[in-house]
């Protein structure tokens, strides 16, 4: 049976003007405080952040509030409160931080620090909140930030979140209470009752339990999306999405590209039914005029026509993430368009045709010029470019093929721009390339910041020529700390607390860090050695990686996931 909708009501609140806010008497009821590590503009675009919030708002014994960082950079303690009722921390129960991304990670530590609570869970006694935390990251990687954290719920919430709240009982014993979540609750993971130790080199030796806890964390996921329906709970006008009703449209993608770590841990792939969609579709239509489709993969959605016409019928706006240049058609182009849609983004990633078949894209040239055709004719003005640079034997011929296929992109726009009588602008976006836990290419390091550098200044000459084309760039030395905590063990935990304590001076704090970051950046890791994050079953067979990472190489591709039962992966058995 389908999960119950919350129903939006319009209520007195005090904080950003908001359709859903759920404000509740605390008596007698269990307090949780739900911390997204970013600011509100961010943190209410997150979908994933309004399901939790309301399957804990679900439950009548417990209160879930919120809480965001300021924008203003030159905030106080003071304004470390909740944002329902401006209660301070230390007056939950439950600390829950969402982490969909590990740049947020520092963030997170200086919530902690600022809210007035110890950063290290064994420095914190019984009269402090439990933190826990779950969320894409933690899914991923959570060692780096084990130390602070007292309980990870690793899988999607819909599915761990209702086990994690029947099992908590806040007047417990803390460690008792601990032990018994990690005992009956599959995903959840307790950092204090496992241990490892390492080898003089650095690298990983063991990693063993020290309590009666499962050696394995297996991921949790809902293996019917039909049962439930994960939409917008809330309205705002002050988030990235001003005022657009979220629906989320499935998990995971069949086309299997060697860098998506989404590709990977919500495998299988699933997608909603388009009667749910359009279910959806019809408690967004009286509240606005803006819906946003949220998923890897929305171009590929079957009956995603019909959901555009439904919308266009109702006068109402769509809004995609990115759309696959194969999947796109001359009637889907025009769908997009009569939905309001101005910019398209299509993502080769790769600049050239061998590079693309080493991360498996899928994709052919001939593919993304005829997308900018259909996408032109249709009337849509704007196109932006997804590439990724610093990919697994990139070479500067890659990188030449970049910019030759910019300039294909451009000559094919101005083309079919021509008839149209409307010139629009292409942006091209360039990402150094992060390797990811429990993907094919977990095991390649970074490309090396001055390499990165070389080539987005080549990358900047070839494209300065043209017009109405416009290039933003991702700094290397973002990519090279995203790096750092995406493949880190627990002992990145120092380097975290070093920046905070350095006011996040990233130079300063690398330059004298207590471990070598580039043993975590640089380093190509052995295809036997025992990774931070072993210790987490996504069902996925680390041979399959493996083989993945061996066909790379050597630019071989493999065939898109059969999203149902096989033996290829792992993940169906």
């Amino acid at each position: 049976m389908a999960r119950k909708q919350s129903k939006f009501k319009r209520k007195g609140f005090d904080g950003p003007e908001e359709i859903g806010a759920i404000k509740k008497s605390w008596a007698g009821r269990t307090r949780v405080l739900l911390v997204y590590p970013n600011t509100y503009h961010v943190g209410m675009s997150n979908l994933g952040y309004q399901a939790v919030y309301a399957l804990f708002n679900e439950n009548d014994h417990i209160v879930c509030e919120r809480f965001f960082l300021p924008d203003s950079k030159l905030y106080t303690h003071k304004q470390f409160i909740s944002l329902e009722s401006g209660r301070p921390f230390s007056h939950f129960d439950s600390i829950a931080f969402s982490l969909s991304f590990e740049i947020d990670y520092l963030n997170m530590l200086e919530i902690l620090s600022l809210s007035g609570l110890p950063l290290n869970s064994k420095d914190r006694d019984i009269n402090c909140p439990l933190i826990i935390a779950g969320g894409v990251a933690c899914m991923l990687n959570p060692e780096p930030i084990s130390p602070f954290v007292d309980c990870f719920l690793i899988g999607e919430a819909e599915v761990i979140l209702p086990e994690f709240i029947d099992n908590y009982d806040p007047s417990e014993n803390k460690h008792s209470s601990l032990k018994k979540l990690a005992a009956k609750v599959p995903g959840i993971y307790v950092p204090q009752f496992y241990k490892e130790s390492y080898n003089k080199d650095n690298t990983l030796r063991t990693f063993e339990t020290i309590e009666d806890v499962p050696e394995k964390i297996n991921r949790r996921f809902v293996k019917n999306l039909s049962d439930i329906s994960t939409q917008s709970t809330l309205l705002t006008p002050n988030t990235a999405f001003s005022n657009a009703f979220l629906i989320e449209i499935g998990r995971g993608c069949y086309h299997g590209c060697r860098f998506c770590a989404a590709g990977y841990i919500y495998r299988p792939p699933r997608f909603r039914p388009t009667s749910q969609i359009s279910e959806s579709f019809d408690h967004a239509f009286p509240l606005t005029d803006k819906i946003g489709l949220v998923g890897s993969a929305v171009s590929d959605l079957p009956g995603i026509i019909d959901l555009c016409e439904k919308a266009h019928q109702h006068h109402r706006y769509l809004s995609f993430s990115s759309i696959r240049a194969d999947a796109l058609t001359p009637e889907l182009a025009t769908a997009l368009h009569n939905v309001g849609v101005k910019t398209a983004t299509i993502a080769p990633e790769g600049g050239s045709e061998r590079i693309r078949k080493v991360i498996n894209k899928g994709i052919t040239e001939s593919d993304i010029l005829q997308a900018t055709e259909f996408l032109v004719t249709a009337g849509i003005p704007n196109l932006k470019l997804y590439f990724m640079i610093g990919l697994p034997t990139e070479t500067m011929d890659d990188i030449e093929g970049l910019v030759k296929l910019c300039e294909s992109i451009k000559n094919s726009f101005l083309t079919f721009s021509r008839p149209q009588k409307k010139m629009g602008n292409i942006t091209v976006s360039l990402n150094p390339f992060i390797p990811k836990p429990f993907t094919p290419f977990q095991w390649t390091p970074m490309d090396h910041e001055q390499s990165l550098k070389t080539k987005i200044k080549y990358i900047k000459k070839g494209l300065k020529p043209i017009p109405n084309m416009d290039l933003q760039i991702e700094k290397p030395r973002s990519a090279y700390i995203q790096t750092m905590l995406s493949r880190g063990n627990r002992k990145i935990s120092l380097i975290l607390k070093q920046a905070l304590k350095n006011q996040r001076n990233w130079t300063k704090t690398l330059k004298s860090a207590p471990i070598d970051p580039e043993f975590y950046t640089y380093r190509e890791i052995p295809i036997n050695e025992l990774l931070p994050w072993d210790f987490i079953d996504h069902g996925i067979h680390k041979q399959f990686l493996q083989k993945e990472y061996k066909k790379a190489m050597n630019d071989q591709i493999s065939e898109p996931c059969l999203m149902d039962d096989c033996n290829i992966c792992g993940v169906c058995k």
